[in-house]
C-alpha cells in the first residue's frame, strides 16, 4: 500500500494538480474581489439602492439577494474562464478517439460458428 501511495505522489500529475489548485484559488480570490468591489454595489443600486440595496428584512431576518446574485456572477465568470482557458484547448489537443466497432449481429456470430465447425469437421 505504501509503495502505491509513493508511486502516486511521484507521478507528474500530482504536481500539476497542486499548481492548478493554487492558481485556481488565487484566481478565485481576484474574481471575488472584483465582483464584491465593483459588481456588488451595482447590484445593490439596481435592487433598491444604497448600502442596504438587495437586502430584504422580514420577521427580523435579513435576506441578502444582492450577495446571492453576486456569488452566481462570480461562479459564472470562473466557470467561463476555466472552460475557455483549460477545457476547450485540451479538447482540441486531445487525440480523436475512434468509434468502437459495431457490435456483431446474431447472424454474423452464427456464420462464424458455422465456419469454425466446417474447419473442424472432417472433409467429405
Amino acid at each position: 500500500m505504501a509503495k502505491g501511495f509513493r508511486d502516486f505522489l511521484l507521478r507528474g500529475n500530482i504536481v500539476d494538480l497542486a499548481v492548478a489548485v493554487v492558481i485556481g484559488t488565487a484566481f478565485t480570490a481576484v474574481v471575488t474581489a472584483v465582483t464584491s468591489a465593483l459588481l456588488q454595489p451595482l447590484i445593490n443600486i439596481f435592487l433598491g439602492g444604497g448600502v442596504s440595496g438587495g437586502k430584504v428584512k422580514w420577521l427580523g431576518q435579513t435576506f441578502d439577494f444582492g450577495a446571492v446574485i453576486n456569488a452566481v456572477i462570480t461562479f459564472v465568470i470562473i466557470a467561463a474562464v476555466v472552460y475557455f482557458a483549460v477545457v476547450a484547448p485540451l479538447r482540441r489537443l486531445a487525440p480523436k478517439k475512434e468509434a468502437p466497432p459495431a457490435p456483431e449481429t446474431e447472424t454474423s456470430l452464427l456464420a462464424q460458428i458455422r465456419d469454425l465447425l466446417r474447419q473442424q469437421s472432417p472433409q467429405h
